[in-house]
């Protein structure tokens, strides 16, 4: 993952580019903020669809996504459109992250919202629309007529969606987050659940509350793979590659690391020597 605040677009094609040609890595991130939420707050942040975009017309192996799109800055209709299209360029590459968006928290994320006139409604309100949003997204890329919905927060009408992905039956659905609400939009709508790391036995709970969640709906706990994001020291690996090794006995087989800016040369050669385990 290379989080796009505080480097420049040219910084993150290197290491993309890179990726794309080193099998060990089947994946790479950027994530969505209109803001930085580290380092200079003033300082520079690309928008996470368009360089998504771009990256996905430079690149022919990676999976790629936004980890994850807040729901709170996009309708879900255009939304859908927005991640169609990023399909479309990769070739059916997009792996589809949404959550609820920034916690309230969260002072750095928070202000993005009163900076670009958006609108923060409580944490409740947050995880409700998640839910419809995933709805509403699913029957775009799925439905072969026009559609009304028209939910507590998501109202939509004559909703179609053309073209559709190249993914079918849709790209797969990553939503992140760690709440026992979003939990529940997890276990109803995800293929893919991501924690942004944290202790892992706080991710091991959650996780066993998730499948809990999947337990009530009727739904196979084991159709939903878990993952979960890590931070990346370069000056000291080892404690890298144990929590690695700790998420993996754990239970989490896809795992992001993150990448602090700036890249060192060589950075994803350096990543698959040094942090890849062997599964």
């Amino acid at each position: 993952m290379t989080a796009p605040m505080q480097v420049g677009y040219q910084d993150i094609l290197r290491v993309w580019s890179e990726a794309d040609t080193i099998p060990e890595i089947e994946h790479a991130w950027l994530f969505d903020h209109l803001m930085p939420i580290a380092g200079d707050p003033d300082g520079p942040v690309l928008e996470g669809w368009t360089l998504l975009s771009a990256l996905a017309a430079r690149t022919r192996r990676l999976r790629i996504g936004l980890l994850v799109t807040s729901n709170r800055f996009r309708p879900p209709a255009m939304l859908a459109k927005i991640a169609t299209t990023v399909d479309i360029v990769s070739g059916g590459r997009l792996d589809f992250g949404i959550g609820a968006g920034s916690r309230p928290g969260h002072p750095l994320a928070k202000r993005e919202y009163d900076a670009h006139g958006l609108p923060f409604h409580d944490a409740a309100h947050a995880v409700a629309s998640l839910a419809e949003a995933c709805t509403v997204i699913r029957r775009l890329w799925t439905s072969a007529e026009p559609f009304d919905f028209h939910g507590t927060h998501v109202h939509v009408t004559g909703a179609f969606g053309n073209p559709g992905p190249v993914q079918r039956p849709h790209p797969p659905i990553v939503i992140g987050g760690r709440s026992a609400t979003t939990l529940r939009v997890v276990a109803e709508h995800a293929d893919v659940w991501n924690i942004p790391g944290g202790d892992i036995d706080d991710a091991v709970r959650r996780s066993a509350m998730l499948d809990r969640y999947c337990a009530e709906i009727g739904r196979d706990p084991a159709s939903i793979t878990r993952s979960i994001y890590l931070p990346v020291s370069y000056e000291e690996p080892g404690t890298t590659r144990k929590a690695i090794r700790e998420a993996l006995d754990a239970g989490f087989r896809h795992i992001v690391l993150g990448l602090p800016a700036p890249y060192p040369a060589g950075v994803v050669r350096w990543v698959a020597d040094e942090l890849v385990i062997p599964t």
